[in-house]
């Protein structure tokens, strides 16, 4: 069944939900990985971030949300500098902004539902999580969740009973569970048969559209960026290339961002 949010933040919120200044990012010094990175995104729609390995693409998703600390700049969503936040006021804004894993990030030993529910630890008291006594809300709406991405038959099994694409599925619901904002998708397909990552885009681009969310995914599969993105983010040595809808993208593009014409 379709799980809608009836007043999302980003739906509501004019303009931008997400401005990104000046960022960079250094892991050795003088050696930036991000290169004064300047991108705004809007309240809704799939960005696709493209570029070859060691571009940067990871380190742009896990600075947004300070997986990953910035060297310098600043990272505004819905208008609040998220740089500067520490502690408590940090821990609220991350709650706000799902992230799916490449590599699915699930406690192994936990079912899919208490995976799923664990989206919700940063709104329940301590007590509640340890006993594992969530508000009837959330329960039902995990349950949603997880019917909706096709894992209704696996609640009660534990995640290491599952397949990639069964794994990266419960993921996906664990982010919708914290009701956030903005959702962050870092290589979902990547571990998964050509497929299965048809299967997992689709469903990304459906529910970021069902619950008027802003998606960003950074990609390696160009043609799947093509299909299920609205815009695609080409990025190379740390840089923005290319930013435009996927029937922009040509052939010529792709050869600058990846370099050669011997892949393509």
């Amino acid at each position: 069944m379709p799980i809608t949010e009836a007043s999302n933040g980003a739906a509501q919120h004019g303009g931008a939900a997400l401005v990104l200044q000046k960022l960079t990012k250094e892991y050795t010094r003088s050696n930036p990985v991000l290169r004064g990175i300047d991108l705004s995104v809007a309240a809704r729609g799939v960005t696709a971030v493209i570029g070859p390995s060691g571009t940067g693409k990871s380190t742009l998703i896990r600075c947004i949300n300070r997986l990953v600390e910035p060297t310098s700049g600043r990272v505004l969503f819905h208008g609040e500098d998220i740089t500067t936040l520490k502690g408590q006021a940090l821990r609220r804004t991350r709650r706000r902004i799902g992230m799916i894993f490449q590599e699915y990030n699930l406690v192994e030993r936990l079912s899919v539902m208490e995976n799923v529910l664990s989206g919700r630890l940063g709104y329940v008291p301590v007590w509640r999580a340890w006993l594992r006594k969530f508000p009837r809300e959330d329960v039902e709406r995990a349950f949603g969740l997880i019917e909706r991405v096709g894992l209704a038959d696996h609640y009660s099994k534990r995640a290491d009973a599952l397949s990639g694409g069964q794994r990266q599925r419960v993921g996906i619901a664990r982010a919708l569970a914290q009701r956030p904002e903005l959702l962050l998708a870092d290589e979902p397909t990547s571990s998964l048969d050509p497929r299965t990552s048809v299967e997992i885009m689709e469903l990304i681009s459906e529910l970021g559209a069902e619950m008027n969310l802003p998606v960003i995914v950074n990609i390696h599969n160009v043609e799947l960026a093509r299909r299920y993105a609205q815009r695609i983010i080409g990025m190379k040595d740390g840089a923005i290339v290319f930013d435009g809808k996927p029937g922009d993208l040509v052939e010529s593009h792709l050869k600058f961002i990846y370099g050669g014409e011997d892949w393509l």
